[in-house]
């Protein structure tokens, strides 16, 4: 129906005469009816409102809306509402005809506050489940999940409000959260926490302008939620939502420092880290280190209190009985460890004082590492599982509190804290050698190593050689992996300075590495699909990446050293199946890239002497023909996808290059043995060689495909593959 029709039928209506009948008794089948009427009503007079443009029907159809509203608040506030009308998807659409008034009229400001009610008691959760939610059982998790997904629209409404009517919305929801304090036990649990879930779900609309400055009644609502005795809390949902919403408006905090002692009271007492419920106080320090990333050199007059308040805290992370409790994740408790290391890490700390911190952390830390691996073989089983817990707690703690340290303060303008962690590396590894088939110990210990790579930069060089002995001590291949990870991370931060170390350990990598992957596909089919077998890929995924690490940064000769040159052919062939078979066209690009790579490193022009005795051969024999051509021929090799592209233009640019370095050996091999193998007439076959001898390369890209899709229309199928 046309809007202007359906107005007029509308108004005849005189649906008012029916507004009184919602309020008589809210559960009557008489009201459901009403209720299920107006709303109905509602969405066709809101939809007149949109559709109509000419100011007399516009006007016309808004006083209908107007009429109405009031009872539609009421009927979503009380009375149970028809599954057809979407609460979120009207008032959303009311909200958007608000846009246009600037400024809002007192009565669109009324609606805005009653569309705030609407939502505040749309989010409240029920307190049927506040036990289940508070310990967090299964009912209590399924109903959390229910509502975390329940408020999404609702949230996203409360942000539309707060752009059309911010003022409304602000005052509103200091009134919300000040109520909220004032009503008795039995209710304020649920109160509290849907007022302060507004409050934070109104920061996420906020600019950082905004924000800082504390604009409108911000600068009353911040100091509000940080000076508010809650008296509920002790319960989780209560504790979380606070803490969330004192971080999300940390900005305003970082402008008004005088807020400072109070927000780190309520992080640090029973309110925060200090919180009886594990879930929260792991929260809490998660938080708090985010915090402390924020305000950063402001806190240092606070260092002492703040080591002193958590010094039961970092006693209880390393303790057995914190070890042996199940951890949660990200939120394992090391966060406590990262917000020191960033407050004490920091350049603004005095140099004593710096020195006097880190040693009080580290070194208890570290005896209680050696006085467990002395004791490691009275141990038993049951002693050993609580033990390697134990260790695993402390290596994270150590790994955390470095984070807070840069390269250049330990090793340039604070050496002495420098050594404190080369002392410390030291001891770690001292693990690996009493514990050497211990893999969660391992995998923290290379983490940690994998940290002080980046903290003592080239001071950590001494220590490596006998951390990759121990590290390759053990084959299996998601040990391997981590294992070539790290000297990933070497190579890619040292360059050529590795090389002597690389030299050292990749004939041991090598031969490991072939004993364990196969030299072709791996097997495929029913019960192929093993942990065993995902392993080994995962080995072999990094294994290219690796050797490309190696090709790349200036490391080639690593491949010719005497005691690797025996690996150097099960390598090339590796690398040539790779290129023209593996399913994953990003692998077989970096194989390409690494053959590329090799020629530039190893075969110098003017040809004087071959550096690598039948490389030059196998490249032209074997890695063109092969990949540059008969793959590319395949027609699984299609060019409508992306990486097939990407893949596509390094086969073009390896041509090149082969041409530039192996001059017409390559050019003279490639064309009269391979194209016509693939049937490729003489006159194309001439211009290949006039479009690789120019230097356009996007054209000989472009010549090269069309000249592959031409050769597939002929060969029609006659040309066996490899």
């Amino acid at each position: 129906m046309d809007p202007q029709s359906k107005l007029n039928l509308l108004q005849t209506l005189q649906i008012s005469r029916v507004f009184g009948l919602v309020s008589e008794d809210g559960e009557s089948e008489l009201v459901s009816k009403v209720a299920a009427l107006l709303t109905g009503y509602a969405m066709e007079v809101l939809d007149c409102v949109k559709r109509l443009n000419a100011e007399n029907a516009n006007e016309a159809s808004k006083k209908l809306l107007n009429e109405v509203l009031p009872s539609v608040f009421y009927v979503m506030q009380n009375c149970e509402v028809d599954t057809t009308f979407s609460i979120v998807q009207f008032l959303s659409g009311y909200v958007a005809t608000m846009k246009s008034l600037s400024p809002l009229k007192e009565e669109q400001r009324l609606h805005a506050g009653q569309i705030l009610e609407v939502i505040l008691t749309q989010i409240r959760y029920d307190p049927m489940y506040r036990n289940n939610l508070d310990v967090l059982d299964k009912i209590g998790i399924e109903e959390e999940d229910r509502m975390v997904e329940y408020r999404k629209d609702l949230l996203v409404l409360l942000r539309s409000v707060g752009r059309v009517a911010p003022e409304v919305t602000q005052v509103f929801i200091r009134n919300s959260l000040a109520n909220a304090v004032t009503f008795s036990a039995d209710r304020n649990v649920e109160e509290v926490e849907a007022a302060l879930t507004l409050l934070y779900a109104l920061g996420e609309s906020m600019s950082e302008e905004a924000m800082r400055t504390g604009a409108g009644h911000l600068s009353e609502l911040v100091p509000m939620l940080l000076q508010t005795k809650l008296p509920c809390h002790s319960n989780r949902l209560v504790a979380l939502v606070y803490l969330e919403t004192v971080t999300r408006y940390m900005k305003f905090i970082q402008e008004h420092t005088q807020y400072i002692p109070v927000v780190l009271a309520a992080f640090l007492d029973e309110r925060g880290i200090h919180h009886p419920n594990v879930h929260v106080s792991r929260r809490a320090s998660y938080l708090f280190m985010r915090v402390v990333k924020l305000l950063k050199a402001k806190l240092v007059p606070f260092i002492e209190n703040i080591l002193q308040s958590l010094q039961d805290t970092i006693a209880r992370f390393t303790s057995m009985n914190y070890a042996s409790k199940e951890l949660s994740g990200s939120e394992d408790g090391s966060h406590i460890f990262e917000a020191i290391g960033l407050l004490i890490g920091m350049e603004d700390v005095p140099p004593e004082k710096q020195s006097d911190y880190l040693s009080s952390l580290l070194t208890p830390l570290c005896q209680q590492v050696q006085t467990m691996l002395l004791d490691a073989k009275m141990l038993n089983p049951e002693e050993s599982t609580a033990k390697f817990a134990n260790i695993q707690q402390i290596i994270m703690a150590i790994n955390a509190l470095s984070k807070g340290f840069n390269e250049r303060l330990v090793t340039s303008s604070r050496p002495a804290i420098g050594l404190m962690f080369k002392q410390t590396l030291d001891v770690l590894l001292q693990i690996l050698v009493v514990f050497p088939k211990v893999e969660p110990l391992r995998c923290k210990v290379t983490s940690f190593i994998h940290r002080m790579v980046d903290t003592l930069g080239a001071s950590v060089f001494p220590y490596l050689p006998k951390a990759l002995e121990q590290l390759l001590a053990e084959s299996e291949p998601k040990e391997m992996a981590g294992f070539l990870v790290l000297l990933n991370q070497l190579i890619c931060k040292f360059n050529t300075l590795v090389h002597d170390i690389l030299d050292e350990v990749f004939p041991a990598i090598a031969g490991r590495i072939f004993n364990i992957i196969p030299r072709d596909a791996f097997p495929s089919g029913p019960g192929t699909n093993t942990e065993e077998i995902r392993e080994v890929q995962e080995l072999q995924r990094t294994l290219y990446t690796f050797l490309h690490v190696i090709a790349t940064h200036d490391l080639s000769s690593v491949f010719l050293s005497p005691k690797s040159r025996g690996y150097l052919d099960p390598i090339m062939q590796l690398l040539l199946y790779t290129s023209c078979n593996h399913k994953d066209y990003l692998v077989r690009k970096a194989c390409v890239q690494i053959f590329i790579r090799l020629i530039k490193d190893w075969c110098a022009r003017p040809f004087v002497e071959e550096k690598v005795p039948g490389f030059q051969s196998f490249m032209i024999e074997a890695f063109a023909m092969n990949c540059c051509l008969y793959s590319v021929l395949d027609k699984s090799f299609e060019f409508g996808d992306a990486n097939t592209l990407v893949l596509f233009g390094e086969i073009v640019l390896a041509q090149k290059v082969m041409y530039e370095k192996f001059g017409n050996d390559f050019l003279v091999h490639f064309v009269t043995k391979g194209f016509p193998s693939a049937h490729c007439p003489p006159d194309l076959a001439e211009q290949y060689c006039q479009k690789l001898q120019g230097n356009d390369i996007k054209a000989l890209k472009s010549f090269y495909q069309s000249l592959i899709e031409k050769l597939r229309v002929q060969q029609n199928g006659s040309l066996v593959f490899r």
